[in-house]
């Protein structure tokens, strides 16, 4: 399965806490590396979270964001700190009697006292469970992105192979007309030495010039390497790393190509073959 690095998943959860808002964005990257942003209330997840993350996705930077959205003290069970009020009593009649011209407060004023009002402690075990099986859904969904994003990659890279292919085709269906030119070169060029040679010495001297400009291994190894690359992108495991090792065997042998060539046709392949190589080499870099 290709699966693309690059994605984005953003997934929303209501809970009787408020409304848990997960956000998971990743870019390349060479390992697995993961960032988290979690609210307080939730901190205690992280072990976990990164976890369940490592055994879904195995490359890329990872930001992960949890909002939750209108939390509030639930309500029912609020209580009034009795000490607390009592001692703001006491204090509200003193002040009353150095500041008799101040003007009273109301008691929904006196409310907002910071520890006035006692919320009942939430359950955070509970809190917790909830959190954790709404990243459940909201993973499945980056996963999910990946892979959609990874098809695309897929498709892209077949493209750029099958073009591969056909300018190695194309080079094979030049050579043997390549070779009778350069054939013809190598002799003209030794009969205009004007000395004479011996014919089976003249036939080693062309067989060896056409020996160093050969190209048949290297368009055999090509062929090897576009059918390991097609097989790579088939497996079910990540192939990012694969794929980039092999990208580096062709360009090799696109050099080499070009390299010895003698022929305008088979220069214009090499500089093709190496655009074409560059792409895959690009498209690459972000699959996982």
């Amino acid at each position: 399965m290709i699966r693309s690095m690059t994605a984005f998943a953003a997934s929303e959860a209501p809970t009787e806490w408020g409304l848990l808002a997960w956000e998971l964005r990743s870019v390349n990257h060479r390992y697995l590396e993961v960032s988290m942003r979690l609210p307080d209330d939730l901190r205690a997840l992280e072990p976990r979270l990164r976890e369940r993350i490592a055994q879904r996705i195995s490359r890329g930077k990872v930001d992960l964001a949890l909002r939750l959205r209108g939390a509030r003290a639930p309500s029912a069970g609020l209580r009034l700190d009795g000490a607390l009020a009592q001692d703001l009593a006491r204090l509200t009649r003193e002040l009353a009697s150095h500041l008799p011209d101040l003007a009273p407060g109301s008691r929904i004023e006196a409310l907002s006292w910071p520890g006035l009002i006692v919320a009942p402690e939430q359950d955070a075990a509970a809190l917790h469970e909830a959190a954790a099986a709404s990243f459940e859904h909201a993973l499945d969904e980056f996963v999910a992105a990946r892979e959609r994003e990874g098809g695309r990659l897929k498709q892209f890279l077949h493209e750029r192979l099958d073009g591969v292919e056909a300018i190695a085709a194309r080079v094979r269906q030049w050579l043997p007309e390549i070779r009778l030119a350069l054939r013809a070169r190598l002799e003209a060029r030794l009969a205009e030495l004007k000395v004479p040679l011996d014919p089976g010495r003249l036939e080693q001297e062309v067989v060896l010039g056409l020996t160093k400009l050969d190209v048949d291994e290297e368009l055999d190894r090509l062929a090897s390497h576009l059918a390991e690359a097609r097989r790579i992108l088939d497996r079910p495991e990540p192939a990012g790393r694969r794929l980039d090792f092999l990208l580096q065997e062709f360009n090799r042998e696109a050099n080499t190509l070009a390299s010895k060539s003698v022929d305008a046709r088979t220069s214009q392949a090499g500089v093709e073959l190496k655009v074409l190589i560059e792409q895959l080499r690009e498209q690459v870099q972000n699959i996982e």
